[in-house]
């Protein structure tokens, strides 16, 4: 068997292989609530082999929803909603988890293909956006946001226990802290967001205290059997690499001794002008090295399309677990043609029976 088909066991739960589906935002949600379009696109995506599949950023409050049309997971309906894609995840085979998250100064957006920008003010549709400080992100985000008061911080820490409470009690198996991308936590983190002179900013304890306090509130309600995790921008490409590496790796340890139980290692984002040496598998060394240095499981995205390079980067311990994202929208069945790719005795045992049925002496071009 590959390196990329064997199972995973992370607390009580084990995936049937390494391979795990991002949080995709599907920008189709109204007021925060899921519908048959997030249903039928999260059972496909359960049935179709992989070991996990993490449901999209998911807000903990409006104002933290990068655009009108994004989940949310801060009121109950929206929880009952949730908890019939995280049955169809479950369904399907694969463990179902969800991402909760605040948008920050990248919130009050408009959809991507309806320019990615921010929403003008006097649009009945935008809010102001909170950070850390009255800095806007640039380039096609340049509202300033309303620097957070230590009230707002209390609050939002609230909203992600609040909202973790809920993704636990619909049924999800695994939680993902979006503290990446330049959203809030990772503004909090970040010396291009964070300009603060409390306890809040200012040098690496100020500005990892929000990360850690949230982290530190989130674990008291998830349940120890679950895993709990937080997908982390731990190098921006902005010239100061490897000072916010070292910085970053730091802090890392400091989620393992506050209960977090796997890394998902991405960049970022928290300035426009950063230079990303976009490329197959480029942050793997970056993965690597979190893995060995923090000695926490680790997994991450970007570039690993490929069923070989995902298959070599478990193979060589950069990674426990290889995130597939974009590959799945055009192929929900990724990881069967992947089985194939890899030459596994039997692929077909990744598919659903109705479907294995048919397909398995089917030999297609991959």
């Amino acid at each position: 068997m590959s390196a990329l088909f064997s199972s995973f066991k992370l607390k009580d739960i084990t995936l049937r292989n390494r391979i795990a589906i991002p949080p995709m935002c599907q920008y189709s949600a109204v007021d925060g609530v899921s519908n048959d379009w997030h249903w039928g696109h999260y059972a496909s995506l359960g049935r179709g082999g992989a070991g996990l599949v993490i449901v999209e950023a998911t807000a903990v409050a409006p104002e933290g929803r990068i655009t009108p049309a994004c989940l949310g997971l801060w009121n109950d309906e929206q929880a009952q909603g949730l908890a019939r894609i995280a049955a169809a995840i479950k369904a399907g085979g694969a463990v179902p988890g969800i991402q909760i998250g605040h948008a920050g100064r990248k919130a009050s957006a408009n959809r991507p293909w309806e320019g990615d920008d921010h929403i003008p003010d006097g649009d009945a549709r935008a809010w102001t956006p909170l950070a850390p400080s009255a800095v806007a992100f640039g380039a096609h985000l340049p509202k300033v946001p309303r620097a957070m008061t230590v009230d707002d911080i209390a609050r939002v820490r609230n909203d992600f226990v609040a909202a973790a409470r809920r993704a636990r009690d619909a049924g999800f198996e695994w939680l993902e802290l979006h503290f990446a991308h330049g959203y809030l936590a990772q503004s909090f983190f970040s010396v291009h967001a964070n300009q603060r002179t409390d306890q809040y900013g200012g040098d690496y304890a100020g500005r990892s205290r929000f990360l850690l306090e949230t982290l530190a509130a989130v674990r008291e309600v998830w349940p120890e059997r679950l895993p709990l995790t937080v997908r982390f921008g731990v190098i921006e490409y902005d010239g100061r690499d490897e000072e916010t590496l070292t910085e970053s790796i730091e802090l890392t340890r400091a989620f393992r001794r506050s209960g977090v139980d796997l890394i998902n290692v991405s960049v970022g984002f928290s300035t426009p002008d950063a230079q990303i040496p976009w490329g197959p598998a480029f942050l793997a060394p970056i993965a690597e090295r979190v893995r060995r240095e923090a000695e926490l499981p680790v997994a991450s995205s970007w570039g690993i399309d490929a069923p070989a390079t995902a298959n070599r980067v478990v193979a060589d311990q950069q990674m426990d677990l290889v995130m597939i994202g974009r590959a799945h929208l055009a192929n929900p069945h990724w990881s069967y043609h992947a089985a194939l790719q890899l030459k596994e005795e039997k692929p077909s045992w990744v598919l659903p029976a109705p479907y294995a049925h048919w397909l398995a002496k089917y030999r297609p071009s991959v």
